[in-house]
């Protein structure tokens, strides 16, 4: 229920982002006509549209996307020349004889005088629900993410309509006061035309603004960092008090690396949760035939949402292996749901090679359709759920830590499904490299993307152009957590890619170890590197993916240690530059 409330609260906050502007004079319009008759149909039209375009383009893939590019431009049209009637009524006349009619009913339909139409309003909202680019602040970025991850539902839809009667509610205000306004200035003398021209003008800037792409630009970029703390401050009231884990993954809290989870349940009684779901949404199995949850009645089953570039599931991965390896002759199971985050970890070969690195032989489900997630109903990575022998749920897990009592629950299992001998000790799980558990009193930076459609602390924030090679020029000095391009950069949805020699990332990190998720070009050919911390080579403070010269390349899709300190943890500056273009940088992750 509280997502629901989170979500109209958002909505509500649109109002005072910046990128809302170009939407603003197409509501404007509707001034001076009775609020349920016009007003309300075209806020209706608007939140029912987006809510629709909104909950497809997150589940439906780029088909979707497509169509509605195309609904956009003829939306565009359409509020162009209704503009157009209110700028200049007499150019109607020139128009041919459907247009005349057409822009006649218009002008009908914005003029303060003229009997409103509920029907052409609500067509109107429609237009400017397509139109409508929302500003994706933290808390639509856990709406969509949560949809994209949890596929079409009905929870799906209502949740972005609610965002969209928040956004709604704000516009109804304004459009209400901006009413009484109307009212009072065209009382004045031809105040009335002027306002009528004036409406007309603002909205073919506002048609402007969104066919040079400002309102999914420059405006967006504004509005997340003006909102964004807001609604940061809403996700921690609403939610509660949640224990820190760091960067794990959500579907239904912000998914910028915020570092907030579910809390833990104690072992002890251990309760039924309810039954292990079907596996057979998996697209392929590893290292196993495909099991079902029948088939696994008779065993203790421990599931593990895992991704391969997921720091969080990597630190976990030594005691999950651990476990697979100490209690299989006892009757446990190990199943490794593989739900990637990032395009490639959809890739099977990279899967594959994967956990031949990291030593995985139990059986891993790929679960590229979030199939299983959505079974589970799970939020988090890494995830795990521990089933009896009966195939019950009886305890979760989320993020990384609390091993010991993790295990205790394996071996409470395994004496109710009767193994003998089933050892009182717990494992003693060695990790090395990125596997290292950090010490999270060190860590103050958080998880962060480099698409633009999670990035946040971009800086300068007006300056990330997305889905076009740009130049880019990073500042002298960064605030602590801020980071920049410099460069030549195409900054997509999920990545930056280079697209000249000598393109650099910057960031100012106060942790242990730096990692970054990177990518070679298309070719494949590797991509050489070097690595600065302060302006210097790291020296001691290289990764395992960097000499002690900063040198490094990228051969493959992964994540890779670029920063392990020795000493003293403080700020730091530090900075990648890629000596060949191609490479892809995805998220950043600290330890």
């Amino acid at each position: 229920m509280w997502l629901l409330v989170l979500a109209y609260l958002g909505g509500v906050l649109t109002i005072v982002s910046p990128c809302i502007l170009p939407v603003l004079p197409f509501v404007f319009a509707r001034t001076g006509q009775p609020f349920m008759k016009s007003g309300l149909p075209l806020l209706a039209g608007m939140a029912l549209t987006f809510a629709l375009v909104a909950s497809l383009a997150a589940v439906g893939g780029g088909w979707v996307v497509q169509v509605n590019q195309y609904g956009r431009w003829l939306a565009l049209l359409f509020v162009a020349l209704f503009g157009l009637t209110l700028l200049l009524p007499q150019l109607a006349e020139r128009l041919t004889r459907p247009l005349v009619a057409a822009g006649s009913r218009l002008s009908e339909v914005a003029g303060a005088d003229a009997r409103p139409r509920p029907g052409a309003s609500f067509l109107i909202g429609v237009a400017t629900g397509l139109l409508w680019a929302p500003c994706a602040g933290p808390i639509l970025g856990l709406l969509l993410t949560g949809a994209a991850l949890q596929g079409a539902s009905i929870a799906t839809t209502l949740l972005l309509l609610a965002y969209a009667a928040g956004a709604a509610t704000s516009l109804a205000v304004a459009l209400l006061l901006g009413g009484k306004v109307f009212a009072a200035m065209k009382r004045s003398i031809g105040a009335g035309e002027w306002l009528r021209r004036g409406l007309g003008a603002a909205m073919l800037a506002g048609v402007a603004a969104i066919a040079l792409g400002l309102d999914t630009g420059i405006l967006a970029r504004i509005s997340t960092a003006s909102t964004g703390g807001i609604e940061q401050a809403l996700v921690g009231r609403l939610a509660g008090k949640s224990p820190n884990v760091s960067g794990a993954m959500m579907a239904q809290v912000p998914a910028s690396g915020s570092a907030m989870k579910a809390a833990d349940k104690a072992p002890g009684a251990l309760p039924i949760e309810g039954n292990l779901p079907p596996l057979d949404g998996a697209v392929q199995w590893l290292n196993s035939p495909p099991l079902t949850a029948q088939a696994l009645k008779g065993k203790v089953v421990l599931v593990d949402f895992w991704t391969y570039s997921c720091i969080n599931c990597l630190r976990s991965l030594p005691y999950v292996k651990a476990w697979a390896e100490k209690y299989r002759d006892q009757g446990l199971v190990v199943i490794g749901v593989h739900a990637p985050e990032f395009a490639f970890e959809r890739d099977v070969g990279n899967v594959t090679k994967a956990m031949k690195d990291l030593g995985i032989n139990y059986p891993v489900a790929i679960d590229n359709d979030f199939k299983v997630w959505r079974a589970f109903n799970n939020q988090y990575w890494p995830a795990h759920y521990f089933a009896d022998a009966q195939g019950r749920i009886r305890y979760h897990h989320f993020g990384e830590g609390e091993y010991a009592e993790s295990e205790r629950v394996i071996q409470q299992l395994l004496r109710e499904a009767g193994a003998a001998k089933v050892a009182d000790g717990l494992i003693n799980a060695s990790a090395e490299g990125v596997q290292l558990a950090p010490d999270m009193n060190e860590v103050q930076s958080p998880e962060t993307y480099v698409g633009y459609q999670r990035a946040e602390h971009f800086v300068p924030e007006t300056s990330l152009v997305p889905d076009k090679v740009s130049a880019y020029s990073a500042p002298s000095q960064l605030a602590l957590n801020d980071w920049s391009l410099d460069g030549q950069w195409n900054v997509g949805p999920e990545r930056a890619t280079s697209s000249a020699p000598a393109s650099r990332i910057v960031y100012r990190f106060h942790a242990r170890d730096l990692h970054l998720v990177l990518g070679p070009g298309a070719d494949g050919k590797p991509v050489r590197f070097k690595v600065l911390v302060d302006g210097k080579a790291p020296g001691d403070a290289h990764g395992t993916d960097v000499a002690p010269d900063g040198s490094g390349s990228v051969t493959e899709q992964r994540l890779y240690q670029l920063v392990r300190q020795t000493g003293g943890v403080t700020d730091r500056t530090f900075s990648i530059e890629f000596l060949d273009p191609g490479v892809s940088a995805y998220a950043f992750t600290f330890g």
